[in-house]
């Protein structure tokens, strides 16, 4: 007998979140003097808060305080695209490195210590985006959103992507957003402690990796639109 599905619920109705809490936990810990380092650094690098929270819609349709450190000037929300594409002029010199290293995200464990994510799952979206979702797409909304996922690995190189399109919200919102809510689906479909592990080891294996400009995606035409 198979109980390869049994264990998969196991790991959906409660070891995923205990991993979840854990690791977490032990990542905040060993990470705080590193915190501590970056938050100075933001701070003194410009004029600005440390921190930078933002709606995101998670489970169930809530909406929660997604938190990051901050990468661009006061107020970037009110001079700009809610999507941020390379050579944005928002972004603060630490904050390309920042962006660079995904060490911007880092604070995001908080939101994963208190349940609001997950270490792997769908990235969460505004409220903006979510509500143009269609049935199917409002799957995604199903399980708690996470840090990083298969779109996130797929689309690494977002911002140089979006850089060149002549229409960056048409394009992120008709090309690249549906291929990202077909792999969230894929990936929720299919969520194991082993495909959780993939995510996160690649995850980590990718973020070295200088973003290439010329890198593509297999999302469709890269500025046809």
């Amino acid at each position: 007998m198979n109980d390869r599905p049994s264990q998969s619920f196991f790991y959906r109705r409660s070891g995923k979140r205990a991993l979840d809490f854990f690791a977490a936990f032990a990542g905040l810990l060993v990470l705080a003097p590193l915190l501590l380092l970056l938050a100075a650094a933001v701070k003194l690098g410009s004029r600005g808060s440390v921190l930078f929270r933002q709606n995101r819609v998670g489970r169930d349709h809530q909406v929660f305080k997604m938190w990051k450190f901050r990468s661009m000037v006061c107020d970037a929300d009110k001079k700009g695209p809610l999507i941020t594409a390379s050579g944005d002029g928002r972004v603060t010199l630490l904050g390309r490195y920042l962006r660079r290293w995904k060490l911007d995200e880092l604070p995001q464990l908080w939101n994963v210590l208190i349940g609001d994510m997950s270490l792997v799952g769908p990235r969460p979206e505004l409220p903006f985006y979510v509500r143009n979702y269609n049935q199917e797409q409002l799957e995604v909304l199903s399980v708690r959103p996470g840090i990083t996922d298969l779109a996130t690995l797929e689309y690494r190189n977002e911002e140089n992507i979006l850089a060149a399109s002549t229409d960056r919200e048409r394009f992120y919102t008709e090309v690249v957003l549906p291929h990202k809510l077909e792999l969230n689906l894929q990936y929720i479909r299919t969520m194991s402690l082993r495909l959780d592990l993939m995510v996160i080891l690649m995850t980590l294996k990718l973020i070295p990796h200088r973003a290439s400009p010329k890198t593509a995606v297999s999302a469709g035409p890269p500025s046809s639109i």
